[in-house]
């Protein structure tokens, strides 16, 4: 028999309450740095709730700084929420389906930010705690960074932060589990662009030329050598070339040739690993083939990195809140990536995952899964992830 749920039961009172805000959010997405009128509805109920609010971190982000009825400890932990949508068209017809053409909340984050106002609206009523709770609205987690902006604004020099969580609702999980796992649970995000240069000329005279389709594709069979015996099996590496340009004419050879694509990996060394061999690859067929090769690799977000002890709190917490048999400490990790990943590195932290099911509610939407036009946060979850910050905070400033 499958343990049930303990939410907490003001937070349940409030979740028709908590279903309006998410719903309000939904219907008015805001892409990254342009999240106004999001991120003055989470103030104004953030002020509603006493709490103090400091604006214009990153433009749009902001902090809520609660104080527990004790600061004995000194001690403070922060939240954080995305607020951003994404540049891309709803297909769904429900009374809540955006309202601004070619945006919308793919990712839940209308979700994240309603549950961690819950939570807020909560531990407002109830401070029983030692220490400062500090609630962290991000804008511009869809490839923009905004973590990385918060931080190099000064975010942890302005605000005293022990320890900072992170939660992403999960569709691939049933409704009502949890998972988590310390150490990387994301990918990094790279990409590169690659440009070759050879020599064109007559495709039935090729011992005049410098074939740069060739040193191509032997550039793609040896990045696929990195993943096969180079990098770690167990390492969760990836290199996909999914650019390949070249020629426009059967019967002549290119003289140019341009690769690009991606490049994920778990952690740091990983990271550094793979992208060393890849330049190694290029030095051999520059070599071989006679070419000239230029890699322009761009890194974007780095792994999310769970500290062990932030973990064992956020993994106690969920099992609190769904049982000890629905919060699960042995998440294999995701492929995807997540601006999270900046905190982690400055900051003890950890990032659970909140199920939420692939179908749900009454309106019967069906989910495609995260950044489907299709989908849309499942409310009957709301009162699940408010309930499990509340208890975070409880935990950790106890």
């Amino acid at each position: 028999m499958s343990s049930p749920l303990k939410t907490i039961k003001a937070i349940d009172e409030q979740s028709q309450e908590l279903t309006q805000w998410r719903r309000h959010i939904h219907a008015n997405p805001e892409i990254a740095f342009e999240e106004v009128e999001t991120s003055a509805f989470i103030a104004e109920k953030l002020e509603s709730f006493g709490i103090e609010v400091h604006r214009g971190i990153a433009k749009t982000g902001l902090v809520g700084v609660l104080k527990g009825k004790t600061n004995k400890s000194g001690r403070s932990v922060a939240l954080r929420a995305d607020m951003d949508a994404l540049p891309m068209s709803e297909e769904n017809q429900f009374d809540h389906k955006s309202q601004n053409p070619g945006k919308m909340h793919g990712c839940g984050h209308d979700g994240h930010s309603t549950m961690l106002l819950g939570a807020a609206q909560y531990l407002s009523q109830h401070n029983d705690f030692d220490g400062t709770v500090y609630f962290i609205f991000q804008p511009a987690e869809e490839d923009q960074g905004g973590a990385d902006h918060m931080v190099r604004e000064g975010l942890f020099e302005k605000f005293d932060i022990d320890e900072i969580y992170g939660l992403h609702n999960w569709p691939d999980l049933p409704v009502g589990e949890m998972s988590i796992a310390s150490g990387p649970v994301t990918a990094s995000s790279d990409s590169f662009q690659i440009s070759i240069k050879g020599k064109g000329g007559h495709a039935a005279m090729p011992n005049l030329n410098i074939d740069v389709v060739s040193a191509g594709s032997a550039l793609v069979q040896g990045f696929q050598m990195i993943i096969a015996r180079i990098a770690d099996p167990l390492g969760k590496a990836v290199i996909s070339t999914t650019i390949f340009q070249a020629g426009e004419a059967k019967n002549v050879m290119a003289e140019t040739a341009r690769l690009g694509g991606t490049v994920r990996t778990f952690g740091p060394e990983m990271r550094e690993r793979v992208e060393q061999a890849m330049r190694d690859v290029i030095e051999g067929v520059e070599k071989s083939h006679g070419v000239q090769i230029d890699l322009d690799f761009q890194k974007g977000y780095p792994s999310v990195i769970n500290d062990e002890g932030a973990t064992a709190k956020a993994l106690s917490a969920a099992k609190d809140v769904v049982g000890d048999d629905k919060a699960h400490g042995n998440f294999v990790g995701t492929m995807g990536a997540e601006d999270f990943a900046y905190f982690t590195y400055h900051k003890p932290a950890a990032y659970i995952l909140l199920g939420q099911g692939k179908e749900h509610g009454e309106l019967g939407c069906a989910m495609g899964g995260l950044h489907s036009p299709h989908y849309d946060f499942n409310d009957k979850v709301l009162s699940i992830g408010a309930s499990y910050w509340a208890r975070l905070v409880e935990k950790a400033l106890s």
